[in-house]
C-alpha cells in the first residue's frame, strides 16, 4: 500500500512549511509528521521565514518548529488553538544543539539563545504575542503547559 503525501496547499490556501530546506535555519517536529500539521497562513510563513533567515545569520543551532494547523483548519487534537494557521510552536534551544525537546528546567535549556530567537519574532510587527513559561525571558506571556515550547501568535491585516 503506498502512502500518499499530503498536499503543499491546503482549501484555504495556506501552504505546508517547507519540511528540509537545505541551509535553512530550523527543523521540523510536531504530530501529525510528514508537514501534516504544519499548514500555515502566508503571513505566518512569512515571519517564519524572516526569523529563520536572522537566526542562521547569527547561531549555527537549527531551532525547532512545531505544530502550526492541519490541512482546513478543523480542531487540532490537545490543542483549543492552532486551527488558524496564525499560530507555530516552536522548541526552546538546547546548550548541547541536538535536535531534540527540553524544557525550561532542564540543564541542556539554553535560555540565553532561546530568548535571542523569541526577540526575533517579538520584533516583527505582525506578532502579536508569545506564550513560554520563562519569566526571566521579556515579553512572554505564561501559559499552561508551555514549559517545553513557545507559542507565537501572528495577527494579519484583514
Amino acid at each position: 500500500m503506498a502512502i500518499t503525501a499530503p498536499p503543499i496547499q491546503d482549501s484555504r490556501g495556506f501552504f505546508m512549511l517547507p519540511q528540509a530546506p537545505q541551509e535553512s535555519g530550523y527543523y521540523v517536529y510536531g504530530t501529525p509528521g510528514n508537514g501534516r500539521g504544519q499548514y500555515a497562513h502566508p503571513g505566518l510563513l512569512s515571519a517564519i521565514f524572516m526569523v529563520e533567515r536572522q537566526w542562521a545569520a547569527i547561531n549555527k543551532n537549527k531551532f525547532g518548529i512545531g505544530n502550526i494547523s492541519l490541512a482546513g483548519g478543523p480542531r487540532f487534537e490537545g490543542h483549543g488553538t492552532h486551527k488558524s494557521g496564525l499560530e507555530v510552536d516552536v522548541r526552546p534551544l538546547r546548550k548541547d544543539g541536538e535536535k531534540a525537546a527540553v524544557t525550561r528546567f532542564s540543564q541542556d535549556y539554553d535560555r540565553e539563545a532561546t530568548a535571542t530567537l523569541i526577540g526575533l519574532f517579538l520584533a516583527l510587527p505582525s506578532v502579536q504575542l508569545v506564550y513560554f513559561n520563562d519569566k526571566a525571558i521579556t515579553g512572554v506571556r505564561p501559559m499552561p503547559s508551555h514549559d517545553d515550547h513557545f507559542h507565537v501568535l501572528i495577527k494579519v491585516p484583514s
